[in-house]
């Protein structure tokens, strides 16, 4: 450690011969007052004064000691300095950012899924099957997998203000490519622009929890993340409910159609051209002050030794990560594949019910938002994030079945509820698994950790919907939604053995923050004694 290096070399300095002390560290004071002895009264005096210095420089080294060690006493500048360098503040700022990167969230989640819940409009408009509809909302998933690690490299290495432009701003630029696609000739033009789309939410996915923590203190952190997920949510409701209604199914009238989604295409690139100008006016990288200790202990930046790679490594061996990294994976992953197929299953049941369809994911969400929010309130007054996520979890599954059951009833008001119940608690998880995450991989980059856990709900929800969509076509909704009560149950027991150890909490009252606090000093010596140098250097 360097504080322990240089309090042994004071000790060392304390012990050498009185003369080296003398001139190594009485000199310059001997330069600036050269006619001290006479100003003392004679050598008799000056003498006296000498060895009274010597005995004040040996007893220097004790109280380095203690301002240079973390939990040194005496009190002292030191202590002020290091008082001064963990002081915490939340600024209003903080709740623009968060707005802000909601709302374009929102539009990106919104381009997700505007073209599957009116599946059999866009299969009618562009001659395609249903299968190439899906995966315009497959594509998402698809893109994500494979640039989550330079999206989290760059988060780490950048920070949070260029990596919110990149996804506000390509964002903005599918919408736009979207607008060039309306016509019956041109599903490719529509393709690359969901691509597109699909690559903006690379770098908006793994946010919420980089945001909170930067940003919010620790008495609301939890409520943050589920506010930023919510955006998200919001998203996807909307999804669920503007497409049906901008896009009514009009099949004798190619026209009609073509005009309707321009109106929805233009709509969304105007809205995201508004939000990537305020992203560019109110996003940064942190505020001036950190907002919470388990921050102020932390570097502003990745220090010079900082591996990326390390710090996958680090993840991928806390064995309750890669367990909350599957369970995570299982419910979102279930979550896209309802959504993506919801067209489809209430059609089956239900004919001529587009609209109802749109309606029903609208109540799904929304009750979801309900949860999140809800569950980020509990989580913040009570810290119990595993018991709070198995709870969850196991209502999710009971509500999997009970929607599963009640869905071919024919009665479509009885799926509002249902699909209502099962939104409330799947859609309410997906906050939990963020926050949850960050602390029990704490000092580990939020991003890093967000990224990977999108990153196995991508797969999942890849592997979900092609599996669920094959099992619906062929042999009707139930076998599908059987299918996904399937693997929620093993994520239930999968969730009951993830060891909760809350390292970002514990860091916030004060406990296990000492040896951050002495990393904290030691990275500040270590600058220190690199600025002498270099200024011994620069003199020489």
């Amino acid at each position: 450690m360097v504080a322990g290096e240089l309090v042994q070399e004071h000790l060392r300095a304390g012990t050498g011969a009185p003369d080296d002390i003398t001139v190594g560290r009485k000199e310059p004071e001997d330069e600036e007052r050269p006619n001290e002895a006479v100003y003392a009264g004679g050598a008799g005096e000056t003498i006296s004064k000498r060895a009274q210095e010597l005995e004040e420089d040996k007893e220097a080294p004790p109280d380095e000691r203690e301002v240079m060690l973390p939990n040194g006493g005496g009190g002292g500048e030191g202590e002020e300095e290091e008082e001064k360098r963990l002081e915490t503040r939340v600024y209003a700022r903080r709740f623009a950012v968060l707005a802000v990167f909601s709302l374009y969230s929102l539009v990106n989640a919104f381009q997700w899924i505007q073209y599957s819940i009116i599946t059999n409009v866009f299969t009618q408009y562009y001659g395609v099957t249903n299968d190439k509809v899906d995966w315009l909302s497959i594509v998402y998933m698809v893109a994500y997998v494979p640039l989550i690690f330079p999206a989290t490299w760059l988060l780490d290495r950048k920070g949070l203000r260029l990596t919110a432009l990149l996804g506000a701003g390509l964002n903005c630029a599918g919408a736009w490519l979207k607008c060039a696609s309306v016509n019956p000739q041109l599903f490719a033009v529509t393709v690359t622009a969901q691509v597109i789309c699909s690559v903006a939410q690379v770098f908006i996915l793994g946010l919420p929890s980089r945001v909170a923590s930067v940003w919010f203190g620790p008495r609301e952190v939890s409520t943050a993340c589920a506010t930023a997920v919510l955006g998200n949510q919001l998203g996807t409701a909307i999804g669920f409910l503007l497409p049906p209604v901008l896009v009514p199914n009009t099949p004798d009238n190619v026209e009609l159609t073509g005009h309707n989604i321009m109106i929805m295409f233009y709509g969304t690139a105007a809205v995201s051209t508004v939000l990537f100008v305020l992203a560019v006016i109110v996003i940064k990288d942190r505020p001036p002050l950190p907002p919470s200790q388990a921050q102020a202990v932390l570097p502003d930046s990745p220090p010079e030794d900082y591996s990326y790679k390390q710090s996958i490594l680090n993840l991928v061996k806390n064995k309750a990560f890669v367990l909350l990294l599957i369970t995570y994976g299982i419910m979102t992953g279930s979550f896209y594949s309802v959504s993506t197929l919801l067209n489809q299953m209430i059609m089956a049941c239900y004919e001529n019910q587009e609209l109802n369809a749109g309606r029903i994911g609208l109540t799904l969400v929304v009750a979801g938002m309900v949860g999140s929010i809800l569950c980020g309130l509990w989580l913040d007054r009570t810290k119990l994030y595993k018991i709070t996520t198995l709870i969850v979890y196991i209502l999710s599954f009971v509500g999997m079945l009970v929607f599963t059951f009640t869905l071919d009833l024919k009665n479509i008001h009885l799926v509002f509820v249902t699909a209502g119940v099962l939104g409330f608690f799947m859609t309410g998880y997906l906050p939990l698994g963020f926050e949850f995450g960050v602390e029990i991989t704490y000092p580990e980059s939020e991003g890093t950790s967000s990224g990977l856990l999108n990153a196995f709900a991508q797969i999942f929800g890849i592997i979900f919907t092609l599996i669920q969509g094959k099992l619906t076509t062929d042999h009707g909704p139930l076998s599908g939604n059987l299918f996904l009560c399937a693997w929620i149950f093993l994520g239930i027991i999968l969730t009951a053995l993830i060891k909760s150890e809350l390292k970002r909490h514990n860091v916030n009252m004060g406990a296990d923050s000492n040896h951050l606090k002495a990393g904290y000093l030691e990275r500040r010596h270590r600058k220190q004694r690199s600025s002498t140098t270099d200024d011994l250097t620069k003199n020489d």
